[in-house]
C-alpha cells in the first residue's frame, strides 16, 4: 500500500544531515514526541590521560601527579625511569606496585631478609587495606570435635570444680567400701586396688588431653604474636611515611610561605616608594613661588 503523500512530513534542506544521523525538526512528530538531539546521539568520549611509565591511558581520577608523592617514593620510581619530569602521570595500580617494593626493600635493609609476615605487610600497605584479625574466630572456625572435647576436659580438669568433685568421689568410695567390708560385700577392699587402678588410668588419659590443649594453646599464641607482629610493623611503617609527609608538606608550605613573604614585602615597599613620591610632589606644589621684584631687594 502507497504511503499518502499529506502524512509525510517534510524535511526542508536545512535539516538534512550527514547519513546516519537522525533528522532533527524544530517541532515534535507526528506522535507529539521530540527526537534526541545530535549532541546527545554524539557524545564525546571521556577524556583519558596517558601514563608516563606504562603508556597505556587512565581516566584523570586514576592518576597521580609525580609531585605529590614523597619525596622517597618518587625517587624510588624514578630509579626505573630517570627521565620522568616532576608533572608526570601515574596510574594508581603503579603507585601500589612502585609502593609495595619500596616497602620489601625497606624491610630488607633493616631486617637483612624478607619474611612472609613482612611480605603481607607490604602488600597491605600496597593496597592500603587493614591488617589486623580477629585470632579467636580464626582459631575457633578451625577447631574440629576432639579439639573442643579436649579443650573441655583440660579446662575441666585445671578447675576447682574437679578438685572438689574428685575428693568426693574418693571420700565415696573409700567409706563405702569401708563399710561394706564390714558386712563382707566390699568391691573394693583396702587398700584399694580397683581405686588405685582407676586413678591410674585418669591420670594416663588425662596428661596426653591437657597435652593436646596446651599444643592448641601454643598455635594459639603464634597465631596471635604474628598478627600483633604484622599490625605493629604495619604501624610503624604507616607511622614512618606519615611522618615523611608530614616533613615533605612542612618544607613545601614553608617555601611558599617564604615567596610570598617576598612578594608582600616587595609590594609594601613599591607603596612605601610611591608614597614618597606623592609626598614629594605635594610638597614641591604648596611650596609658594616667590615674586620676581622682592629678588633684588
Amino acid at each position: 500500500m502507497a504511503a499518502d503523500p499529506d502524512k509525510v512530513p517534510a524535511v526542508n534542506d536545512e535539516t538534512m544531515i550527514e547519513p546516519g544521523v537522525p533528522v532533527i525538526d524544530s517541532g515534535e512528530t507526528s506522535a507529539g514526541s521530540a527526537l534526541p538531539s545530535v549532541e546527545a546521539v554524539r557524545r564525546p568520549p571521556s577524556k583519558r590521560i596517558a601514563s608516563s611509565i606504562s603508556g597505556k591511558r587512565y581516566r584523570k581520577r586514576d592518576l597521580v601527579r609525580l609531585d605529590a608523592l614523597r619525596p622517597t617514593l618518587s625517587d624510588f620510581i624514578r630509579r626505573d625511569f630517570p627521565d620522568l619530569p616532576h608533572t608526570a602521570m601515574i596510574s594508581l595500580s603503579e603507585l601500589a606496585r612502585y609502593r609495595m617494593r619500596y616497602t620489601e626493600e625497606l624491610l630488607k635493609q633493616e631486617h637483612g631478609e624478607f619474611t612472609e609476615l613482612d611480605r603481607q605487610v607490604a602488600e597491605s600497605i600496597a593496597r592500603q587495606d587493614t591488617i589486623a584479625e580477629n585470632t579467636e574466630e580464626e582459631f575457633a572456625e578451625n577447631r574440629t570435635l576432639g579439639d573442643r572435647l579436649a579443650d573441655s576436659i583440660a579446662r575441666f580438669g585445671g578447675s576447682w570444680a574437679f578438685l572438689i568433685s574428685f575428693g568426693v568421689f574418693l571420700a565415696a568410695w573409700m567409706v563405702l567400701n569401708l563399710v561394706l567390708g564390714e558386712a563382707g560385700r566390699a568391691f573394693d577392699t583396702y587398700p584399694f586396688i580397683l581405686l588405685n587402678l582407676l586413678l591410674s588410668c585418669i591420670a594416663a588419659v588425662q596428661a596426653p588431653v591437657i597435652m593436646m590443649s596446651q599444643r592448641r594453646q601454643e598455635a594459639k599464641d603464634r597465631l596471635r604474636a604474628n598478627n600483633d607482629y604484622r599490625v605493629n610493623l604495619k604501624a610503624e611503617l604507616e607511622i614512618r611515611h606519615l611522618h615523611e609527609k608530614l616533613d615533605y608538606l612542612v618544607s613545601k608550605q614553608w617555601q611558599r610561605l617564604a615567596e610570598i613573604q617576598q612578594i608582600q614585602i616587595e609590594m609594601m615597599n613599591d607603596v612605601s616608594h610611591a608614597s614618597r613620591k606623592r609626598r614629594t610632589a605635594a610638597r614641591a606644589h604648596r611650596k609658594p613661588e616667590r615674586p620676581s621684584g622682592q629678588i633684588g631687594s
